[in-house]
């Protein structure tokens, strides 16, 4: 009796641990022919500056959120794409299928480094 309990509890840890597994495995895998072009240099960089806003974000007092720009709002590409509403700042971002706009700081011109 004591070995079919044993067996038991085995049998259903093992299942326990099997169900587990693509839990434990659940990063992105991408594979890619060898003969399409990438740029693993240009990925790095768009996670650093993805990382740079966010910190950004993360320093501000307040995070303000618009569905949509007020009238009159001038595109800028440098550094990044953003909108300029008289004073304020606004960067675009995708959220569940949305574009919002998020209020950020001025840009504060960086020296160029030799």
């Amino acid at each position: 009796m004591k070995s079919i309990l044993f067996n038991c509890m085995v049998l259903i840890l093992l299942v326990v641990a099997i169900a587990a597994i693509p839990a434990l495995a659940a990063e992105k895998i991408v594979v890619r022919k060898s003969s399409e072009s990438f740029d693993a240099f240009a990925v790095r960089d768009q996670l650093l500056k993805d990382h740079q806003w966010q910190e950004q974000l993360r320093m501000q007092q307040q995070i303000n959120i618009l569905q949509s720009l007020p009238v009159g709002c001038i595109v800028r590409l440098t550094p990044y794409r953003h909108y300029q509403c008289g004073a304020a700042l606004y960067r675009p971002y995708s959220y569940q299928n949305q574009q919002l706009y998020i209020q950020t700081d001025p840009i504060q011109n960086q020296p160029n480094s030799p």
